[in-house]
């Protein structure tokens, strides 16, 4: 379970560009037998000024990647945004959240759909 632990840890992700270790601590963990240096009262408060831009800097990238994965989620498909064509006559149900439309060949998009992806429009 340590293993584990040390081991998720460690891992660099890609929103923050560091560890989880790093982020909390300003540091990689130790690996081995490393010899710890005492240090003085102005180097405790520089790796607290550190560790506050850190925490700052993994907020604020966090915080763009949490506005970019909404934006994402929040992106509205085109392929059913006609909105003057519509209603839709669905001509088979493939799956429980999937279906068929019977769609104008000039439309040129698949017919097959999944529900989630349909817009509705309050006229």
């Amino acid at each position: 379970m340590a293993t584990a632990e040390f081991a998720f840890n460690n891992k660099v992700y890609m929103a923050t560009k560091s560890s989880p270790f790093q982020v909390n601590y300003g540091r990689e963990p130790r690996m081995g037998f490393d010899i710890r240096k005492k240090g003085k009262n102005e180097k405790a408060e520089e790796f607290a000024r550190e560790m506050k831009e850190r925490h700052e800097e993994a907020r604020a990238v966090l915080v763009r990647s949490q506005e970019e994965m909404k934006r994402q989620a929040e992106r509205v498909t085109k392929k059913l945004m006609e909105k003057f064509i519509g209603p839709y006559v669905v001509r088979n149900i493939v799956l429980e959240n999937v279906i068929e439309l019977e769609l104008l060949a000039s439309l040129r998009i698949h017919p097959v759909v999944n529900v989630g992806r349909i817009v509705k429009y309050r006229e």
